[in-house]
């Protein structure tokens, strides 16, 4: 069902419109998204070290079926690729729910189809990026560690080697994601099995590094010196106040949709184009929901503060917390980051009805509370949808 409704919605924007990829445009077409130099490079070395192995990978199975030309048929492949692919996520995020949750169907349904309708997956659902294959490798492998650390295995070598070369590889950031589980395996200061970790996680650290390294010729100060200098390019802040970037960008942008503004943009060549981004709420609603997100997880928290899973979850998510509200980089644009840490918001949510899976009066009320925000969630997003729709057709016929 994922599958037929944002398949058919990205058919439909790839049929008539080139807002996917334009191969005049490099990036920025909405909300800066950088769909063709992901498509065509893999994007910056730096941030997405081995992206251009995966992205080469993309294209060519793009062009079997459009001849080799970048046509309609090129950015349906883009589109239909970006839907099976976030629709794979919700099913791994509902078997999170079933299998480590243990939630009933309902309720997983519940949280996969609030989820479904965030923005960040909505806009995923056709846009050909990292963060896109980000999302369902980082939730594959949650749910795949969780089961580990529910039967009480280690992670292995193998798995946290393939899994930093996905991630990592992807976005570079991400990697250290991967290794939040071990801390959480039973009896890991015990013995030497603290030791085995560390050494397995060594062995991850050191294929990815030699990886990253042969992209740059083993030139680390090349590495430092363009890491230096994308830091400074995109953790400027804007005249907006910090919270509220912080609420209507980072938070609420992976969320719900805010108003949209263009802007008027010159490609290298010299093309001229209009460019769509996110301004920060202007709805009262919009920030009330928010808050309450945020109160739920607060709840979710206090209820699951030594739950190992449950903390896994919050870990990954604060870590990004820090590279965006903290460190600030790319805030003014962090409602594209959400294929990173917007799915542990269902995920931490599911842990929050657990806890009350005997208390019925409770149980009622929270899963009435995310039915009403579900509907708005839809409401409001699909009216956006039609505002992009219109942007689409005026700018990218």
């Amino acid at each position: 069902m994922a599958f037929a409704c944002y398949g058919a919605f990205g058919v439909y924007l790839a049929q008539n419109f080139r807002i996917i990829y334009d191969d005049r445009i490099p990036w920025d077409a909405y909300f800066s998204f950088d769909n063709r130099s992901i498509v065509m490079t893999g994007g910056g070395w730096e941030r997405h070290p081995l992206a251009n192995y995966f992205f080469d990978a993309v294209r060519n199975f793009a062009e079997l079926f459009s001849g080799g030309e970048r046509n309609a048929t090129f950015r349906i492949v883009l589109a239909l690729l970006s839907a099976a692919t976030v629709s794979l996520s919700l099913v791994q995020i509902f078997k999170y729910l079933r299998n480590i949750v243990g939630l009933p169907s309902t309720l997983n349904l519940l949280l996969v189809v609030f989820f479904g309708f965030f923005t960040t997956p909505v806009l995923l659902s056709f846009t050909p990026e990292t963060y896109t294959y980000s999302m369902l490798f980082l939730i594959f492998y949650n749910h795949y560690a969780a089961l580990k650390l529910k039967k009480n295995q280690s992670i292995g070598p193998v798995a946290l080697t393939v899994a930093g070369i996905g991630i990592g590889g992807l976005t570079v950031t991400n990697i250290v994601k991967i290794y939040i589980p071990l801390l959480f395996e039973k009896g890991l200061f015990t013995g030497k099995k603290w030791l085995r970790s560390l050494a397995y996680s060594a062995i991850s650290v050191v294929v990815f590094a030699l990886l990253y390294l042969s992209r740059v010729n083993f030139d680390i100060s090349k590495v430092v010196k363009q890491t230096s200098s994308q830091y400074e390019r995109f953790s400027q802040p804007k005249g907006t106040p910090l919270w509220d970037m912080a609420a209507s960008w980072f938070f609420g942008g992976n969320m719900l949709f805010s108003r949209f503004f263009t802007r008027d943009y010159t490609s290298p060549t010299g093309f001229k184009y209009k460019a769509l981004f996110m301004d920060v709420y202007s709805a009262t609603a919009n920030y009330l929901f928010v808050g309450i997100v945020l109160a739920l997880l607060l709840w979710s928290l206090i209820k699951n503060y030594r739950n190992r899973f449950f903390l896994i979850l919050l870990i990954s998510f604060l870590a990004d917390v820090v590279i965006h509200t903290v460190l600030k980089f790319g805030l003014h644009t962090a409602y594209i980051y959400g294929g990173h840490f917007a799915f542990t918001v269902p995920m931490m949510l599911g842990w929050l009805l657990h806890n009350y899976r005997k208390n019925r009066p409770v149980l009622t009320g929270v899963t009435a509370l995310l039915v009403l925000m579900t509907v708005y969630t839809v409401a409001n997003n699909l009216y956006r949808l039609g505002d992009f729709l219109h942007f689409a057709g005026q700018y990218y016929r």
